[in-house]
C-alpha cells in the first residue's frame, strides 16, 4: 500500500468580494440547517407546532454556540479571562491590536453543556413537557451537525493529530506555519498567496518535505460521528426506544465522548500544560459524560409520565 501523503493547504473560504465566506463557518451553517430540517421530520412525527420548532432553533444555536466558546475558554485557554476578555465574544483580537479573527476555540464538552442548559429552558418556557423528552431528540441532529464541524476543524487546519508513519498521514501547512511565519518565509505579504507559493514553488521543497505527517484525527472523528449519527437515527425510527425517557440521550453521549476518548490518542494536546498526563483534558472531560449516559440508558427512570 502506499502513502497518500496528502499536502493540506486549503484556502480559508469564498471569497465573495464584499465578505469571506470562512469554509469553518459554511460548516456550521450547514450543521444547523441539516439539524432544523431533522428536528422538523421528528416534530412533524410528534405533532409537534412549528412555532415550538422555531424556537428551539434559536435556543440550540445560541446555547450550542454560547457554551461551546466558553468551554473551551474555561478549559483549554483560560488566560483570555485576564489578557483579552473581550475576544471571548467578540470575533476579534485586541492584545497586540485589533484584529478580526472570526470566532476561534470551540470545545464540544462546552457544546453539550450549553445545549443540556438550553434545551432546560426550551423545555420551561416553552414545550413543557420533560427536558430529557427534547434531549432525547436533538441529540440526533447534535450527532450530525458534529460530521460537519470536524470537518469544518479539517479545513482550517486544526486540533490536528500526533505525527505519524501511517499512509493516510497528512501534512498540515497552515499548522506547522502560522500566518506570521509564512509571510516572513516567503516574503509575500497576501497570507494565501504566501501559503500557495509556499505549497508550490520548488525553492521551498525542502521545508516542504520536512513537514511531518500527522493523523487527520478530525477525519477520524467525522467519520465515526456519521455512525453515532445513524445509530441513533435507526433507535428513533425503528424501535421504541424513543418512549423510554433518557435513552436516546444517554446514548448519545456513550457513543459520541467514547469515540471522542480514544481518538483523543493520536491527537496533539491542546493543553499543553497537560500534554504529559496518562489522561489528556479531552479524555478527562470525556469519563464523566459517559458515566451520565449510562446512568440515563440503564439506571435512570422517569418520576412522572409525559404529558
Amino acid at each position: 500500500m502506499f502513502a497518500l501523503d496528502i499536502v493540506w493547504n486549503p484556502t480559508k473560504g469564498i471569497d465573495l468580494g464584499f465578505f469571506m465566506l470562512h469554509y469553518y463557518s459554511l460548516m456550521w451553517i450547514v450543521a444547523f440547517l441539516l439539524g432544523f430540517y431533522i428536528m422538523k421530520r421528528i416534530y412533524k412525527n410528534e405533532n409537534q407546532t412549528s412555532e415550538d420548532l422555531d424556537s428551539l432553533f434559536i435556543y440550540s444555536v445560541l446555547g450550542i454556540m454560547v457554551g461551546a466558546r466558553l468551554g473551551h475558554v474555561i478549559f483549554y485557554q483560560p488566560e483570555l479571562i485576564n489578557e483579552d476578555f473581550f475576544s471571548i465574544f467578540l470575533p476579534f483580537k485586541f492584545k497586540g491590536g485589533v484584529e478580526f479573527t472570526g470566532f476561534q476555540g470551540l470545545a464540544s464538552h462546552g457544546a453539550a453543556i450549553g445545549m443540556i442548559i438550553s434545551m432546560y429552558l426550551y423545555n420551561k418556557k416553552v414545550i413543557k413537557k420533560s427536558v430529557l423528552w427534547i434531549l432525547d431528540r436533538i441529540v440526533i441532529p447534535v450527532a450530525l451537525g458534529a460530521v460537519f464541524v470536524r470537518l469544518g476543524n479539517f479545513i482550517n487546519s486544526e486540533i490536528i493529530g500526533k505525527v505519524t508513519t501511517s499512509n493516510f498521514g497528512v501534512k498540515f501547512i497552515q499548522d506547522e506555519y502560522n500566518k506570521y511565519e509564512i509571510v516572513k518565509v516567503t516574503g509575500i505579504k497576501d497570507v494565501q498567496e504566501a501559503y500557495n507559493t509556499f505549497g508550490s514553488d520548488p525553492k521551498y521543497a525542502d521545508l516542504l518535505n520536512a513537514i511531518p505527517l500527522r493523523h487527520p484525527a478530525q477525519l477520524y472523528e467525522a467519520f465515526s460521528y456519521v455512525f453515532v449519527f445513524l445509530i441513533l437515527l435507526y433507535f428513533y425510527w425503528k424501535t421504541k426506544k424513543s418512549e423510554q425517557q433518557g435513552f436516546l440521550f444517554g446514548l448519545f453521549l456513550v457513543l459520541l465522548w467514547t469515540v471522542r476518548f480514544f481518538v483523543e490518542y493520536v491527537k496533539e494536546a491542546q493543553n499543553v500544560e497537560r500534554a504529559d498526563w496518562l489522561l489528556n483534558t479531552g479524555q478527562l472531560l470525556s469519563i464523566p459524560f459517559i458515566l451520565i449516559g449510562l446512568y440515563f440508558m440503564f439506571l435512570y427512570k422517569p418520576k412522572r409520565a409525559l404529558k
